[in-house]
């Protein structure tokens, strides 16, 4: 449903997006996930048609975004982290106003209706939206990106601002959105990533760092590395599990050590007799899972930021 290939934008001499290509199958819901200056925005601009690129292709269901933007943006329902709300509309008003802005097909009245009952705001269609708390301005914003029914969501920051039972609404309502959308969902909220998308790309700097499953991205980063409790001083614990071959580096966190192995070694066997030897008892092991802050601040830290 989405695909970007080999995507450039320049700023005057100051590149934000340098080659990026990846693509959105249809049904999928992915976190495009960065620091603050990654990239993130300009490409979603790119995408949805706000920005031209300077070089490389943006395509939302087999068209491109440039040379058939109207085409294009018939598939595209885009929520920008500001939603361009007018306050001083009733809700009503104001999704006519989005219905008869995208020539969206079909009785206006049936989908409005399926609409606002599907994000939840159907018992505020009469009120004027600047009396509307933050979360339901937000599901106002969604709302209208779901006028013509877009094949393809493309949401930008959705929770900024909000407090943690707004947070959870939106990224609940998501997660039910993604049963019949593709989604890409831009962000720098880490948990956000972590409630509601199965796929992640990361970019940094104009560029993509990693593009893989949640669960793959995990697995591969935690690799080779164990999560081992004694019960010692955490001098003496280092000690005893620095000496056992095969271990390459050994990080305390109090009784508890993240130990890392040669890739080919399986030092779990060699822990368990080097502890006993010494009469140290081993409280836990098992294999440790890196988190995604880890594995992004990892990816993101190095660098300067576009």
């Amino acid at each position: 449903m989405i695909k970007i290939n080999n995507l450039y934008k320049n700023y005057g001499p100051k590149a934000a997006v340098k080659g990026i290509s990846f693509s959105v199958q249809k049904g999928e819901i992915v976190g495009f996930l960065g620091p603050n200056g990654a990239g993130k925005s300009t490409t979603m601009n790119i995408l949805t048609g706000y920005l031209s690129a300077t070089d490389g292709t943006a395509e939302i269901a087999g068209y491109d975004v440039l040379d058939r933007a109207m085409e294009a943006r018939k598939h595209v329902g885009y929520l920008p982290e500001q939603p361009p709300l007018y306050l001083d509309m009733t809700v009503n008003e104001y999704l006519n106003f989005v219905y008869d802005l995208k020539k969206a097909k079909g009785s206006r009245t049936k989908q409005l209706r399926e609409i606002c009952e599907k994000v939840g705001i159907a018992d505020v269609r009469k009120r004027l939206i600047k009396n509307l708390s933050k979360g339901y301005k937000q599901r106002v914003g969604i709302a209208s990106a779901l006028v013509g029914d877009p094949e393809v969501l493309i949401l930008d920051e959705p929770t900024v601002g909000l407090d943690p039972n707004q947070i959870s609404e939106i990224r609940n309502l998501i997660r039910e959105l993604g049963r019949e959308k593709t989604i890409i969902l831009s962000t720098h909220i880490i948990p956000e990533v972590m409630a509601v998308c199965e796929r992640v790309v990361i970019i940094n700097d104009g560029q993509i760092v990693a593009d893989d499953k949640l669960s793959n991205l995990i697995d591969n980063a935690s690799g080779n590395k164990l999560s081992v409790e004694l019960d010692c001083p955490e001098t003496e614990g280092k000690k005893l599990l620095s000496s056992v071959s095969g271990v390459k580096e050994v990080v305390c966190d109090r009784n508890k050590f993240i130990v890392t192995s040669d890739q080919q070694t399986d030092v779990r066997k060699k822990i368990f007799f080097a502890a006993a030897e010494k009469k140290i008892p081993i409280l836990e092991i098992r294999k440790a899972e890196i988190s995604l802050e880890r594995i992004f601040a990892d990816l993101t830290l190095k660098g300067d930021r576009a």
